[in-house]
């Protein structure tokens, strides 16, 4: 796929996983505001995304794009709804993404999971931790 790029400012949940730092927020496809895309990143300049899919094979044992994709859906809610890490109300982001995935059913209320690389503003504090 094609590298897309794009900001905006919404709640962003940071989490490790594994040996990695991830971010999560949503975007709605519609006026509707139902956050049905969900978009799963990596804060890494070095990151492609591509990093969650292997752990999603390797640690989630799933071999196949829907199961990987609910897989990363899964850890970014539970880091959310526990507040694992750290939860940025208003976050000023860009993503870089690199996948976009269309999942078969409506998972953890997401239709669209997209991967790739997150930069966020004022991340200093947490990149350090």
């Amino acid at each position: 796929m094609q590298l897309t790029e794009f900001s905006a400012s919404s709640r962003v949940t940071v989490f490790p996983l594994n040996h990695l730092i991830v971010a999560y927020t949503t975007q709605s496809s519609d006026a509707h505001g139902l956050g049905d895309i969900g978009i799963v990143a990596v804060v890494d300049a070095q990151a492609d995304g591509d990093e969650l899919w292997r752990l999603a094979r390797d640690l989630g044992g799933r071999a196949q794009g829907p199961e990987q994709a609910r897989w990363i859906l899964t850890q970014a809610s539970r880091a959310r709804v526990v507040a694992a890490y750290t939860n940025l109300p208003d976050a000023k982001w860009t993503a870089h993404i690199r996948r976009r995935f269309v999942l078969d059913a409506l998972f953890a209320n997401h239709e669209v999971l997209m991967t790739g690389r997150m930069t966020l503003g004022g991340t200093e504090f947490f990149l350090k931790t």
